[in-house]
This record gives C-alpha cells, structure tokens and sequence, in this order.
C-alpha cells in the first residue's frame, strides 16, 4: 500500500478521535461551544460511536493488504458521503448554525473526495 495512503488513514485516526471523545463524553458542552441546539446527548454519542470505529479502524488497519484497505475505503466513502448528505440536509433546514455545519460539511466531503481518490487509484492499480 502506498505510504502515503497510509498516512491518510493515521491522520484520519486522530481527525475522528479529536472529535469523538469530546462528543462522546460531553456532548450537550461540546456542542454548545458552536451554539448547536438543542442537543439529543444518544444521537451525538451515536455519531461519536461511529467516528471511534471508523478512526480507530483507521489506525489499526493502517498496515493491512489491499483487499482490506479497499474494504475500508468502501466503507469510509459510504460513511462520509452520508455524513455529507446528512448535513447538507441540516443546512437546508436551518436550525443549527450554518458556519458549524459548513465547516463538518467541508471536512466530510475533504474526507470523501481523498477517499475516493485513493479507492480509484488502488483500483487503477489492480488492473
């Protein structure tokens, strides 16, 4: 596997964690600092849940063989490409601040679009 895309997947690791463990463990806080409102503490530790999964996996399939780093980047796109649409949604409907949703937007679709990139590569690679 490229080092590189290595990288990506550490990186990843410790993007998801930063944001995790504070939703995780004060999600009602961690929320209002941005003046998101109100706050459904399951469904934020849900989401947190999902972000250690994913970042942890990240971090811990780092080194595998191709058919797991594919496996991890079909699941890495599905996930972020609905994260994308899930706040997209959210700023149409403009209950939350729009700043803070732009910006998880960003993110999630900067993640998506990597994502992508190296599944199309690895693919290109196979053949």
């Amino acid at each position: 596997m490229p080092e590189a895309l290595r990288r990506w997947f550490v990186l990843h690791f410790v993007v998801d964690l930063l944001f995790a463990i504070p939703l995780m463990l004060a999600p009602e806080w961690s929320l209002g600092l941005i003046g998101w409102a109100p706050v459904d503490p399951v469904a934020v530790r849900l989401v947190a849940a999902a972000l250690f999964a994913i970042g942890i996996e990240s971090y811990l399939g780092r080194n595998a063989g191709p058919e797991a780093y594919s496996d991890m980047l079909n699941l890495k796109i599905i996930w972020s490409a609905g994260a994308v649409l899930a706040l997209a949604l959210g700023l149409l409907a403009g209950r939350q601040p729009a700043w803070a949703l732009a910006l998880l937007l960003s993110i999630f679709l900067a993640f998506n679009l990597v994502w992508i990139y190296w599944r199309l590569h690895l693919a290109r690679q196979a053949d």
